[in-house]
């Protein structure tokens, strides 16, 4: 699950929006708790902007990372390579062993 973008402990605040009336007629007719509802995707339109603000901020840092792995591989490519060199094969009767 992802954090809220915002606090949900923050004490609300009363807003006048402007909304369609038949359309906020059949949401009360369907029970719908507009409010709840609003509050829901208006996070989620917060968690969106944010993400793409984020990613427009970093980039020219992202595409710099990805190309030196391309170019260099990863830390844990590194690691790998290190690790299977320094095991030690020995002969077995069922082949070669690695410890």
């Amino acid at each position: 699950m992802q954090p809220l973008p915002y606090d949900p402990d923050a004490p609300r605040k009363a807003a006048n929006l402007s909304v369609n009336s038949d359309l906020m007629a059949q949401a009360r007719e369907l029970g719908l708790n507009v409010s709840a509802l609003l509050e829901e995707r208006l996070a989620a339109a917060v968690r969106e902007a944010r993400r793409e603000a984020w990613l427009a901020e970093n980039e020219q840092a992202v595409s710099e990372y990805n190309d030196r792995v391309a170019e260099r591989g990863s830390f844990g490519d590194r690691a790998r390579r290190f690790w299977w060199r320094s095991r030690t094969v020995t002969k077995s009767p069922w082949g070669p062993a690695i410890t």
